[in-house]
């Protein structure tokens, strides 16, 4: 007899499979249960509300995307090149897991008062990634001359805000390039699948570009 606790893993594994394949609008509870073999109202008995279970499933997205973070930047050693892994990183997993990525993100599910479940809110998920950059950011700081991170005889922002408006624009690249909008304005083909060589390309130039915007560039 399948357990409580490892039929609830697989309602939210059949969730993170319907999310890669149909997206998320097309989640719904009636159509988890159905394709997890279970009664329709067996989801509510660990997910009382369809939002509690997105969470969930949401809540591996972050799992999944911060196991890649470590695994590209175990073999860098400076913070700048960790920050770069971690932000291709980013922008490819926005590219390939869209509809994972798409509800990662939901406002009305990183709101935690909106929430009726006692379980750990998907708020809290994102905070381990966004301190990664923001130690990252900090590192980079000791390693250059803020002075010129900032411009000559200014004072650069606090790492946190410059770990938000780089997390920022690294979303706005990626939302933009599954639009099509960077890939027209740059003169690219337009999306069609995953990027291929000469949109990888264009793509770590934007991320470096990115870097050197709230960074500074890399010196010698």
């Amino acid at each position: 007899m399948e357990s409580e606790s490892s039929l609830r893993e697989r309602l939210i594994d059949v969730g993170v499979d319907l999310v890669a394949t149909t997206g998320s609008e097309s989640l719904g509870l009636r159509e988890i249960a159905r394709r997890a073999g279970v009664s329709h109202g067996a989801p509510r008995r660990y997910f009382p509300t369809l939002h509690s279970l997105l969470s969930a499933i949401a809540r591996r997205g972050f799992e999944d995307l911060g196991a890649r973070f470590a695994a590209a930047v175990a073999d860098t050693a400076s913070p700048r090149a960790q920050l770069q892994a971690a932000a291709r990183v980013y922008v490819e997993y926005a590219l390939e897991c869209r509809g994972m990525f798409e509800l990662m993100f939901r406002h009305d599910l990183l709101d935690s008062e909106k929430q009726a479940s006692d379980g750990p809110r998907l708020r809290e998920s994102t905070l381990p990634l966004f301190e990664h950059f923001v130690a990252l950011v900090a590192q980079c700081r000791t390693e250059q001359d803020t002075a010129k991170a900032g411009g000559p005889g200014t004072t650069p922002p606090p790492p946190a805000v410059t770990a938000a408006a780089l997390w920022a624009n690294l979303h706005g690249v990626a939302q933009l390039w599954t639009w099509g909008s960077l890939q027209l304005i740059l003169g690219t083909e337009p999306p069609g699948g995953a990027p291929r060589g000469d949109q990888l390309d264009q793509l770590d130039r934007l991320v470096a570009a990115v870097l050197d915007a709230h960074l500074g560039p890399v010196t010698s």
